[in-house]
């Protein structure tokens, strides 16, 4: 196969790899318009349309917006309220946007346009922000991958063999390509940190109804959060997002996280294995170079690994028992247009009973006790956020997992076990493993303790040595750069 030539630099692409406060900063000083940065993205958004990050490109609905916020800073006139005026955004595809394509990567609604908008984007909208529009997902997000049967999946930026990860894939790619700032996720057992970790960004799950979530997803695992090429910038999406909605009355009140402006040292316990699975060589010696990287800048780190029973079981039953229900009495009719992982994972929720679902639901609140104890002499955990790196593309988990009659979640336990919890958790990226993949570390803290875990993302990401170089890849060619081999852990 062909070679791709060295990645670019982003100077042909500076305004689109911009933060939200350098782009409102432009706005405001009229450097360049909101329109000027659309034309950017749209252009990298067809210039990498083969790593399919879009299931619906909404380039003339994103045009109409941007074009309302130039006219709003020629006329000075930007109100609070719309504080993210001209800001381009993506939305994961399993989120309602009025008006806007909904297909939740399935061909069962591959023509749905809803009426609604999901609590988030509504907030993103009202406050000014530019969607661009719909990023790929599995069907549903029923796996970690972000491949369906309406366009497949979508390629990993930094080497398209690989998978994006999922279910959010096509967000993580989204936002390593400059294609906005901010694209929304959702994380049901790692959607949001699974992709961020495989394309080297930002991935924050908040606690459990900072940001509500509607529809709901019936298990209680699922979050909405934000993929992004900073900790800032994960800051400000979840500000706008978050807060109280009654459509979802697991929702909490609050404007959302905010990173305390008077930093204190901060208890971190370094975990490379729960008990149940450790993470492989790689991953660990990078979380070990961010304790490193804690520890210097001042926070109290100390090594101590979990010692859990199996998750497992409580997860795929709490999954596969609530995905059961999906299709009633129809699923016969619709069961040649669902991708097979899925039928597969409905048909044996539905063989277990309703003792089973009891049992998960028991062993999960002893679980979040649990980790409230393990956590009692601690503000913060400090993780691998993946085992490895990416998996090949065209695959739905790993080869070992996705050989399995029942598609599971065994090879990312590091992010499904605090969707079991409900606790805060991100990603950031830490470096590149030997064959050129990111790898990413994961801070988790008490559940409302936001702000603790993006604090101390934020000190990681100020003093770490790697500095993500975004890659600039030919989307004609299908192999990697020579020579993009890493440092363990760099």
């Amino acid at each position: 196969m062909s070679q791709v030539a060295p990645p670019a630099p982003v100077a042909g692409a500076e305004l689109a790899f911009r933060s939200v406060d350098e782009l409102l900063a432009g706005f405001r000083s009229r450097a360049f318009a909101p329109s000027e940065v659309l034309d950017e993205v749209l252009a990298r958004a067809e210039r990498y349309a083969a790593l399919k990050p879009f299931l619906t490109l909404d380039a003339d609905g994103a045009r109409r917006a941007a074009r309302i916020a130039d006219d709003g800073y020629a006329r000075g006139a930007q109100e609070p309220a719309r504080s993210l005026l001209g800001v381009p955004v993506t939305i994961k595809d399993l989120l309602r946007t009025k008006g806007l394509r909904t297909t939740r990567g399935s061909l069962v609604s591959a023509s749905l346009v809803p009426d609604e908008d999901a609590p988030a984007v509504a907030r993103l909208r009202a406050a000014g922000a530019v969607v661009v529009g719909k990023t790929n997902t599995s069907e549903g997000g029923w796996k970690g991958d972000a491949g369906n049967r309406l366009i497949g999946p979508s390629a990993n930026p930094w080497d398209p063999r690989f998978s994006s990860g999922g279910s959010s894939g096509g967000a993580g790619v989204a936002a390593a390509l400059g294609l906005g700032p901010i694209a929304v996720g959702t994380d049901g057992g790692g959607s949001v940190r699974i992709p961020a970790a495989f394309c080297g960004v930002v991935g924050y799950k908040p606690t459990f109804g900072r940001i509500p979530y509607y529809p709901a997803s019936p298990e209680g695992l699922s979050h909405v959060g934000p993929l992004t090429r900073s900790v800032a910038d994960a800051v400000t999406a979840v500000r706008h997002m978050a807060g109280y909605d009654p459509r979802d009355p697991t929702s909490v009140p609050g404007r959302g996280a905010v990173v305390p402006a008077s930093r204190r040292p901060l208890r971190i316990r370094l975990v490379t294995s729960l008990g149940f699975a450790t993470a492989g060589p790689e991953a660990c010696a990078a979380t070990r170079t961010a304790a490193a990287v804690l520890a210097g800048a001042g926070h109290d780190v100390v090594e101590l690994d979990l010692d859990l029973p199996d998750q497992l079981g409580t997860m795929m039953t709490l999954w596969a028992g609530h995905e059961s229900v999906a299709y009633g009495d129809d699923l016969d009719q619709v069961a040649d247009r669902l991708d097979p992982g899925l039928l597969a994972l409905i048909r044996y929720g539905r063989t277990l009973s309703a003792r089973d679902l009891a049992g998960a639901h028991e062993r999960r609140a002893a679980l979040r006790q649990r980790m409230r104890e393990e956590l009692e002499a601690f503000d913060l955990l400090l993780t691998p956020t993946m085992l490895g790196t990416a998996f090949p593309l065209g695959l739905d988990a790993p080869p070992e997992e996705a050989a399995a009659d029942v598609v599971g979640l065994g090879w990312t336990p590091f992010t499904y076990l605090f969707n079991l919890t409900g606790q805060p958790a991100v990603s950031v990226p830490a470096g590149l493993s030997r064959a050129g993949l990111p790898l990413g570390v994961q801070l988790v803290g008490r559940l409302h303790r936001d702000g603790d875990v993006l604090a101390a993302a934020a000190d990681y990401e100020a003093n770490r040595l790697w500095r993500p170089d975004y890659p600039g890849l030919d989307p004609q060619l299908d192999h990697p750069t020579e020579g993009t081999e890493g440092e363990e852990g760099r």
